[in-house]
Order: structure tokens, then sequence, then C-alpha cells
């Protein structure tokens, strides 16, 4: 994480994460399982992300693997979703949220049976995605901010990764 909008010892106006660290990060969360139906299982691997700054949205194309003793055989795919970001204070995470799913597909994958697998679409982006912690800022990240009486404020996505903005606190916050 590098600090922008430093000059010499004036106080930074934002801090910075690229798309490469956001890609390592969310890597170690996966993969992950989830049940379907009771009957099927869909495994997630680790998404490949790029952004969509003129959504100020990340996207995440994620291979998938459904599994289950009603399928002859398991079948490969992808969930294909966008979601923005939010700053959560407790525990200074940037995190998933706001999940749009644009498609689940298996291929090879009989019609009735991805019908139904797209009934469960929102719920297991959800589930994979929802409140997944993308970065955390680290103590030195965030030691001049706190001292100058700064945090976290908007979040930007750009074609490199994200801004995330430092805003003057608000009046009875606590120091972290």
């Amino acid at each position: 994480m590098a600090a922008s909008g430093c000059s010499g010892k004036s106080m930074p106006s934002s801090v910075s994460v690229t798309t490469q660290k956001l890609q390592e990060m969310v890597a170690r969360r996966f993969p992950k399982e989830f049940p379907v139906a009771g009957l099927l299982q869909l495994q997630l691997k680790a998404p490949a992300l790029t952004t969509v700054p003129e959504r100020n949205m990340l996207n995440a194309v994620i291979p998938a693997e459904l599994t289950g003793k009603v399928l002859k055989e398991s079948y490969s795919g992808q969930l294909n979703v966008d979601f923005a970001l939010r700053y959560e204070s407790t525990d200074r995470t940037l995190r998933a949220h706001q999940i749009k799913v644009n498609s689940l597909e298996m291929s090879g994958l009989a019609p009735a049976m991805s019908d139904m697998l797209a009934t469960y679409a929102n719920a297991l982006a959800e589930q994979a995605l929802g409140q997944i912690v993308l970065y955390q800022l680290q103590d030195q990240d965030l030691e001049l901010a706190n001292t100058l009486g700064v945090e976290p404020g908007a979040i930007t996505v750009t074609p490199q990764g994200l801004t995330v903005a430092l805003v003057q606190k608000k009046a009875g916050a606590p120091a972290r």
C-alpha cells in the first residue's frame, strides 16, 4: 500500500491499493464450497479481479465446479459478479458489498439443472463474497493519518486498483 498525495511532510490525502495486492488478498480466501439445494456441491476457486472504474466497482470471475450424487459427472464453469467496496472501521478492512451477479454458467449442464442453479446464484454470490475482506489497512498505513485526525473515507476504483480518501475524523470518533 502506498500513500499518495504526499509531498514532503504534508498530510497524505489518500492511500492506494493495487489490483495485484487485492488479487493476492482475495486468493487467500478460496477455494470455498457451498451446498446447493441439499443435492449439489459448488466449489468456487480464487477469482480473477478486474477494476470497473466507470461504475466504481470491481468485477470477479470465479472458476466453479459443480458436483453431487445426482450428477453423473462434475461440471466446470464460472460465476461472474460485480461488487462495490466499503470500509469497516472495527477491523480496518475493505470489504465487498452490493454484490451483483452477472452470470453463473456451467458447461454441459442440462437446461433444467442450469435454471435451478440460477435461482441460487445470488445467494451463492453473497455467501462467497459477502463481507469478504479484500484488504486490511496496516498500522503503518494509518499511523500518520491517526496522528493528524483523519480516517478512511470514500473508496474510488481506478484502473490501477483502489484509492481510499483520508477525511477529517468525525467529532467524538475514537482514535485507533
